[in-house]
C-alpha cells in the first residue's frame, strides 16, 4: 500500500507527532508499505533536504492557522494515487481542507487528533475556547464526522474527547501509539551519563525527563521532593529538559526556599547515550503533569524498565495502572507526594515486579512495531468498509 501522510508541519522542531510519522513508517516501509506527507511546510526549509521521507510542502502556510492555496488543487490532483490517507491535528487549515478535497472525492480517511480535544485546553484558555466554539460547527465538527475513523492513542483521550464541545460526533477507535526501543546497552549508557554527573554516583535517583513548562508539574514534583527527601539522604531529583518558558530560575528559588538545593540536579536538556544512561541510572520516572495527551517519556522510560509515577493527566494513565506499570496520582503536591511515598515504601522485589510489568507493557503497546500493527489493522478496514479495529485493551473508565 502506498500511504499519504496529512499533517500541518514535518519540522523535526514540531514536536511529537511528526516524529511519530517519521518513526511508523520506516517499519511500515520495511513491511511494503512506503509513505508520503503532505504538509504545510515551507518547500525551502533547509531540514527538508535530509529528510528521508517525501514530503509533499505546500507552504509557507499564512499565519497560526496556515493556508496555503497550492494544497487543495494538489490533493485534488493525487489524493486518488494513495490507498490510505491519514490526516494529524486540527486546529488548522491542513485538516478543513483535506476533509474538503477527501469528501468531495468519495475518498475515506483516518485521523488523529493528538490530544486537542482535551478539556483542559477549555479550562486554561477559556477565551481561545469561545473562537474555536465559532469555528468548531463549520469545520473540525465535520473534519470527525465524517472520517471513517478518529484514532486516538488511550482510551483517557477518547474519553476526554467528548468534552470540550457539546456537538460532537465520531467513529472512534483506540490505537497503540509508540517509539523505537531505547537502547538496552545498559551499564555502557548508565557510565555515559554519570560521567557527566559524577555526584549522582551511588545516588537513588528520582527523574524528570522532559520540558521544563508549567504543563508538565514541575512545582509539584520539587515539593512533594522536598516532602519526602529524608526518609533517605541518598534520593536524588534530576530534572532533565529544555527550559522551554524560563521557568527554572523561579523553580531553582522553590528548591532554595524548600531547602533541597542540593538534593536536584539539572542537567539541561539530553540527547543521544547520556539521555538514555540517565533513564537507565535511575531507579523511578515521575511526571506529575497536568495534561499530557501520550507522554512520550513515559513510553520511553518504561522501554528502560523503568516504573512511572505519572498524574492522571497523562492519558496512558489507565494502561499504566492495569499492568501494575507505576503508580498514579491526581496532579496536586499531596497526590505526587503520595506516589512518591508509596514507591520509596515498597520493597525491592515489588519494585523489581513493577519494573518488569512496566517493560512489558512497553513491549505490548507502545513500540514503533505494535503502533504499526494497529494503523494497519485499522487501515485494512477502511479498505475493507468494515468497522474500524478494536484496541488490544481497553481498560473500562473508571
Amino acid at each position: 500500500m502506498k500511504i499519504l501522510r496529512i499533517i500541518g508541519s514535518m519540522d523535526p522542531k514540531s514536536g511529537g507527532p511528526a516524529e511519530g510519522i517519521r518513526q511508523v513508517s520506516r517499519v511500515m516501509a520495511l513491511q511494503g508499505h512506503p509513505t508520503e506527507c503532505l504538509t504545510l511546510d515551507d518547500p525551502q526549509a533547509p531540514w527538508i533536504a535530509n529528510e528521508s521521507l517525501v514530503i509533499h510542502a505546500m507552504g509557507p502556510g499564512w499565519g497560526g492557522y496556515g493556508y496555503a492555496p497550492k494544497f487543495k488543487p494538489w490533493l485534488m490532483q493525487h489524493a486518488a494515487e494513495y490507498d490510505a490517507v491519514i490526516l494529524s491535528g486540527i486546529w488548522q487549515y491542513h485538516s478543513i481542507a483535506a476533509r474538503n478535497v477527501l469528501v468531495a472525492l468519495g475518498i475515506p480517511y483516518l485521523i488523529f487528533t493528538h490530544g486537542m480535544l482535551d478539556p483542559w485546553f477549555k479550562h486554561t484558555y477559556p477565551f481561545k475556547h469561545v473562537k474555536k466554539m465559532l469555528y468548531w460547527p463549520w469545520a473540525d465538527y465535520r473534519v470527525l464526522r465524517d472520517a471513517y475513523a478518529v484514532l486516538f492513542t488511550s482510551e483517557e483521550e477518547r474519553i476526554l474527547a467528548r468534552l470540550s464541545f457539546s456537538l460532537y460526533q465520531a467513529n472512534e477507535s483506540v490505537v497503540n501509539y509508540g517509539t523505537s526501543t531505547p537502547p538496552q546497552n545498559k551499564e555502557q549508557l548508565r557510565l555515559a551519563f554519570l560521567l557527566k554527573h559524577p555526584n549522582l554516583q551511588g545516588k537513588r535517583l528520582i527523574t524528570f525527563l522532559s520540558r521544563i513548562h508549567e504543563k508538565k508539574g514541575c512545582d509539584l514534583l520539587i515539593a512533594a521532593f522536598a516532602k519526602i527527601a529524608h526518609h533517605d539522604p541518598q534520593l536524588q531529583l534530576v530534572m532533565a529538559g529544555p527550559d522551554q518558558s524560563g521557568w527554572v530560575a523561579q523553580l531553582q528559588q522553590q528548591a532554595k526556599a524548600l531547602g533541597i538545593v542540593e538534593r536536584i540536579t539539572w542537567t539541561g536538556m539530553l540527547q543521544g547515550d547520556v539521555k538514555w544512561g540517565a533513564l537507565h541510572a535511575s531507579e523511578v520516572f515521575a511526571l506529575p503533569s497536568h495534561q499530557e495527551n501520550f507522554g512520550i517519556a513515559v513510553a520511553e522510560a518504561m522501554g528502560c524498565g523503568l516504573p512511572v509515577l505519572i498524574s492522571d493527566k497523562v492519558n496512558i494513565w489507565r494502561e499504566i495502572q492495569l499492568d501494575g506499570a507505576g503508580l498514579v496520582a491526581p496532579d496536586t503536591v499531596e497526590g505526587t507526594t503520595n506516589a512518591m511515598l508509596a514507591w520509596i515504601a515498597m520493597s525491592p522485589a515489588s519494585q523489581q515486579a513493577m519494573a518488569r510489568s512496566a517493560a512489558e507493557l512497553f513491549k505490548k503497546r507502545y513500540t514503533v512495531e505494535a503502533m504499526a500493527s494497529s494503523l494497519l489493522e485499522n487501515i485494512h478496514a477502511m479498505q475493507n468498509k468494515s468497522a474500524p479495529a478494536l484496541p488490544l485493551t481497553n481498560p473500562e473508565p473508571q
